[in-house]
C-alpha cells in the first residue's frame, strides 16, 4: 500500500507557441483551418479506396490506412489545443496528458510501420513485377497492417506505463523488498541429489541437442531453407528458454539455499516471458511456413523469400522482447509485504503477481489482454495453417505424395502440441492451485521437457537433418584426426 502523505501530481500545464494574448486568434484561425484540411481530404481517400474497386489494391489499402492513422494523430493534439485557447486554460490532467502520449506515441509509430511497408511495397512492384500480385498478396497486406498494429500498442503502451511507473514510485523511506524465496519441488533435503542430477541431466540433454541442430544447420548447405532457418531460430530459443530457469534452481539446490534477490527475479521473469514469446511466434511463422509450402509449391520460393523469412523472425524477436519488458516494467510498479513465498522453481509471472500487497488490477488486465492478443492469434494462426494444410493432403492422389506432404509437418505439429497443450494445461491447474506446488512440477512439462524433446522430434523424423548431423559428425571426426 502506498503511504498517506504522499504527494500526487494531479494536472500539467501545456504552455502552446505563445503566451501573447492578441496572437492566440491567428494561431486557433490557422490550426482549426489546417485541421480540417487534414480531416477532409484524408477522410476523401478512405471513401474513395473503399467505394472505387479499381483502388482495391495494396498500395491503395495502405494509403487508406495511413489516412486513417493521420486523421487520428492529428486529433489527439490538436482539439485539446485549441479548447485550451478557447477557454484559456493550459491545464491538461494527468491521466489526460498520460492518454494523450499514448495515443500519439501509437499513432506516430504506427506511421513509421505503415510508411515502411508502403515502401516494401513500392520495392515489389517495381522491381518484381511480375511476382508483385503472389507476393503482395492480401493475407500479407492484412498481416503486415495488423503487426504494425500490434506492435505500435505495445511499444506506446511501455513507454506510457514508464511515465505512469515513475509517478507511482514511492518515497525513500518506504521500506523495499530485497529478494524472494523459491520453494522448488521439494522440502525434504534427502530428495536434493535426485532433483539435481534429474534437472542437471535434462538440462544437458536440452543444451547440446539443441547446438546440434544450430551447428548442423549453419554447416551443411542442405539446410538453408526457410524452414531450418525457423528451426534454427527456435533451438536457440529453447536453449535461452531452459538456462533462464535451470542453472538458477540448480546453484540453488546446490547451496541449499532458496533466495533469489528482487532484481534477479524481475530479470528472470524478463528474460522467461521473453523467451516464452519468442517460442511461441517461432511455431506460428514455422506453421504459415508448412501452409505455403504444401498449399502453394509453386510459388514457395518467391513467398518465403530470405527478406520475409527474415524480417518474420526479427519481429518474433521484437514483439518478444516488447511484450516482455511491457510485463516486467508492470511488475516493478508493485508493492510487496512478507511472506514472499514463490512456490516454484522460477519467478513465474502470475504467481509473482499474486504476492503483491498492492493493486494488482491493472496487472491482470495487462496480463489476459496479452495472453489473447499474443497467444490466441498465434494459435488461431496454427489451427488454420494446420487445417488448410489437411484439405490439401486430402486433395492429392497418389499415397506417396500425402505421406510425404504429411512428413514435412508432423515434427512441427508434435512440437506444438507438446508446448501448447502442456501450458494450457498448467495455467489451467495454476488457477485454482496457485499455493500448491502442483503448477511448479506440472510447468515441468513446457519449461525443461519439451525443449529438451524438440532436438529429438526433428533429428528422428526428420531424413534431412538426421543426414545433415552425419555429415558433421563425420567432418569433426575427419578433422580431429
Amino acid at each position: 500500500m502506498e503511504p498517506e502523505n504522499e504527494t500526487r501530481i494531479l494536472e500539467f500545464f501545456l504552455l502552446g507557441l505563445t503566451k501573447e494574448p492578441e496572437l492566440k486568434p491567428i494561431i486557433f484561425g490557422l490550426f482549426f483551418t489546417m485541421y480540417l484540411i487534414t480531416m477532409t481530404g484524408n477522410l476523401l481517400i478512405i471513401l474513395l479506396s473503399i467505394s472505387d474497386s479499381h483502388l482495391h489494391t495494396p498500395m491503395y489499402f495502405f494509403l487508406s490506412n495511413l489516412s486513417f492513422i493521420d486523421i487520428c494523430l492529428t486529433s489527439t493534439t490538436i482539439p485539446k489545443m485549441l479548447m485550451s485557447i478557447q477557454t484559456r486554460s493550459n491545464v491538461i490532467t494527468y491521466a489526460g496528458c498520460i492518454t494523450q502520449m499514448f495515443f500519439f506515441l501509437f499513432f506516430v509509430t504506427l506511421d513509421d510501420f505503415l510508411l515502411t511497408v508502403m515502401a516494401y511495397d513500392r520495392y515489389v512492384a517495381i522491381c518484381h513485377p511480375l511476382h508483385y500480385t503472389v507476393i503482395m498478396n492480401p493475407q500479407l497486406c492484412v498481416r503486415l497492417v495488423l503487426l504494425s498494429w500490434i506492435i505500435s500498442v505495445l511499444t506506446s503502451l511501455l513507454h506510457s506505463l514508464m511515465a505512469s511507473h515513475f509517478h507511482h514510485m514511492e518515497p525513500e523511506n518506504v521500506t523495499r523488498i530485497s529478494e524472494f524465496l523459491l520453494l522448488g519441488f521439494s522440502e525434504e533435503p534427502k530428495l536434493y541429489p535426485l532433483i539435481f542430477g534429474l534437472f542437471f541431466s535434462m538440462y544437458l540433454i536440452t543444451v547440446i541437442g539443441n547446438l546440434l541442430i544450430i551447428l548442423a544447420t549453419v554447416s551443411d548447405s542442405h539446410l538453408h531453407t526457410p524452414m531450418y532457418f525457423f528451426l534454427l531460430n527456435l533451438s536457440l530459443a529453447d536453449i535461452c528458454f531452459t538456462s533462464t530457469t535451470i542453472p538458477k534452481m540448480l546453484v540453488n539446490i546446490q547451496t541449499q539455499s532458496k533466495v533469489i534477490t528482487y532484481a534477479g527475479c524481475i530479470t528472470q521473469m524478463f528474460f522467461f516471458v521473453l523467451f516464452a514469446g519468442v517460442d511461441d511466434f517461432l511455431l506460428t511463422v514455422m506453421a504459415y511456413d508448412r501452409y505455403v509450402a504444401i498449399c502453394h509449391p509453386l510459388h514457395y520460393t518467391i513467398i518465403m523469400n530470405p527478406w520475409l523469412c527474415v524480417l518474420l523472425a526479427l519481429l518474433s524477436w521484437i514483439m518478444s522482447v516488447l511484450n516482455s519488458l511491457l510485463h516486467s516494467l508492470m511488475a516493478l510498479r508493485l508493492s510487496f509485504c512478507t511472506p514472499l513465498e514463490i512456490p516454484h522453481f522460477f519467478c513465474e509471472l502470475n504467481q509473482v503477481i499474486h504476492l503483491a500487497s498492492s493493486d494488482t488490477f491493472l496487472n491482470d488486465v495487462v496480463t489476459y489482454s496479452a495472453s489473447v492478443l499474443l497467444g490466441g492469434v498465434p494459435i488461431t494462426g496454427i489451427l488454420y495453417s494446420y487445417c488448410k494444410i489437411v484439405s490439401s493432403i486430402h486433395a492429392i492422389s497418389s499415397a506417396q505424395g500425402t505421406y510425404k506432404a504429411f512428413s514435412t509437418c508432423a515434427s512441427h505439429l508434435l512440437v506444438v502440441s507438446l508446448f501448447y497443450f502442456t501450458m494450457i494445461s498448467v495455467y489451467f491447474s495454476s488457477s485454482t492451485t496457485q499455493t500448491s506446488h502442483s503448477s511448479a512440477a506440472a510447468s515441468v512439462m513446457y519449461t525443461v521437457v519439451t525443449p529438451m524433446l524438440n532436438p529429438f522430434i526433428y533429428s528422428l523424423r526428420n531424413e534431412d537433418m538426421k543426414r545433415a548431423l552425419k555429415r558433421f559428425s563425420g567432418r569433426k571426426l575427419s578433422t580431429n584426426k
